[in-house]
């Protein structure tokens, strides 16, 4: 049986893959797994819930909170909220654990769960590990001794936590290091969790601005718009005469942008922004950025040259938290636009990555395309092949060979990586070369390999 936690959480189509069933045994799980490693000692749990705006989201919530109460945990429902603001929150109010239902920039019918813990942040592997061993020993083959159930005042309570908004917005104004007046900017929404949050922390600090995607009905989210559809945000930001936009996904943990003549700014290149300014305030230690393998090979140079130094990991936001809070780094994140300030954040938050990157437009009175202009993107092909086993993407010898022909031909000027992907069934081919025509040559040739060695 595959491992239910992917590389952020567990996720599947609602009420198919990820059940009501499910969604409260994980939760139960977690409240006795959390407990006997000692995060409950001494006192009375507590649990941050939140969600986006997707439907399936409502009778999740309703199992996710059914089971931590049953288990003795207290529950606070900050509502649709997103994932950065159920991370601050579990901190700030120390929340013994945070749960979010979100499935990020997936399509509507997927859902998913991300854990919390104490402080905000993700669950490390072996808790998950415990967790989803707990799962399937108590509620699934039923071959481990009963839970104790409390009773009476035991149980936990659950109440709405509406102040959690303001809580959150308050504390993304006050890291901010300038205001924004003057700056007129489009806010994409993806008609998500940060609809409401995201316009009003952008008003608070005095942009002007104009959203779209901003009105989730619960089925709308993610579609046609957000940061994985950028061509609405685009022609916004031509159309209003904007200075820039910005472009969130479901749970608005990612940010990407768009320049006043409406080309992309990626998550490189604002973290090549964020970079430069971090440093001129004296707040990147160790002149160093955390990405990851992912990251474009124009990055890599152009930290180089401004003498920053880049660390590369695995691909997903946990692994460059892990990497930054093993060595004490301030900044990192991903090509996606999941972008982390450590000291202002636990998890990758695209509202406050957006606020930040208009700050520094803000102060230095530069366009957003000339700041983003310190690197040079190096063309970069990326596909998804579905329908393929994607757990055999490094014992393939067919698939190897495939690729050491592709690196022969690239040599020094590109490089080839082939992944599986944490969060959806496919294998991830990204081929970066010198000459887009090349770049997509060889990675059409890797995608026709993969099909043929794991279709």
């Amino acid at each position: 049986m595959g491992r239910l936690f992917g590389t952020d959480g567990v996720r599947g189509v609602a009420n198919a893959d990820l059940t009501a069933e499910l969604a409260l045994g994980l939760s139960v799980a977690a409240a006795h797994v959390l407990a006997e490693v000692g995060t409950f000692e001494g006192h009375r749990p507590t649990a941050v819930v939140g969600r986006d705006p997707r439907a399936s989201g409502e009778f999740l919530e309703a199992a996710v909170v059914a089971g931590l109460a049953s288990a003795g945990v207290d529950v606070l429902r900050v509502g649709v909220l997103p994932t950065p603001a159920v991370a601050y929150l579990t901190g700030v109010l120390g929340a013994d654990l945070g749960v979010m239902l979100s499935a990020s920039h997936n399509a509507m019918p997927d859902n998913g769960i991300k854990f919390f813990a104490r402080g905000g942040h993700k669950l490390a592997d072996e808790l998950e590990d415990r967790i989803e061993a707990a799962y399937y020993e108590n509620t699934v083959h039923r071959t481990g001794a009963p839970w104790e159930r409390p009773t009476g005042a035991g149980v936990g309570r659950v109440r709405s936590y509406d102040e959690g908004f303001d809580q959150y917005v308050a504390h993304l104004i006050a890291v901010l290091p300038n205001r924004l007046d003057g700056l007129k900017v489009v806010l994409d929404e993806a008609h998500g969790a940060a609809a409401r949050v995201s316009p009003e922390a952008f008003t608070r600090a005095g942009a002007e601005v104009i959203t779209i995607g901003a009105e989730p009905d619960g089925l709308n989210i993610n579609d046609g718009c957000g940061s994985t559809h950028l061509d609405q945000l685009k022609a916004a930001v031509v159309e209003h005469g904007a200075d820039f936009g910005i472009a969130h996904d479901g749970d608005a943990d990612r940010c990407l942008a768009v320049d006043g003549a409406g080309e992309e700014v990626d998550g490189d290149q604002i973290l090549a922004v964020l970079a430069l300014a971090m440093r001129e305030a004296g707040t990147l230690r160790g002149d160093a950025v955390v990405g990851t393998v992912m990251s474009n090979l124009g990055f890599k140079l152009a930290m180089e040259r401004e003498g920053i130094h880049l660390v590369e990991t695995a691909v997903g936001d946990r692994y460059v938290l892990e990497s930054m809070k093993e060595h004490g780094y301030a900044l990192g994140g991903e090509q996606s636009g999941h972008v982390i300030v450590l000291d202002h954040a636990t998890t990758g938050d695209g509202t406050l990555t957006g606020l930040l990157l208009a700050a520094r437009v803000a102060a230095t009175g530069r366009g957003l395309a000339d700041l983003a202009g310190v690197m040079r993107r190096l063309p970069q092909v990326l596909i998804n092949v579905p329908d393929v086993d994607k757990s055999r993407v490094k014992t393939s010898a067919e698939l190897a060979s495939a690729v050491a022909e592709a690196e022969r031909e690239l040599g020094s000027t590109g490089r080839v990586l082939l992944r599986p992907s944490g969060t959806e069934p496919v294998v991830r081919v990204m081929v970066e070369a010198a000459d887009i025509d090349q770049a997509r040559s060889v990675a059409s040739r890797l995608a026709d390999a993969v099909k043929s060695a794991l279709g």
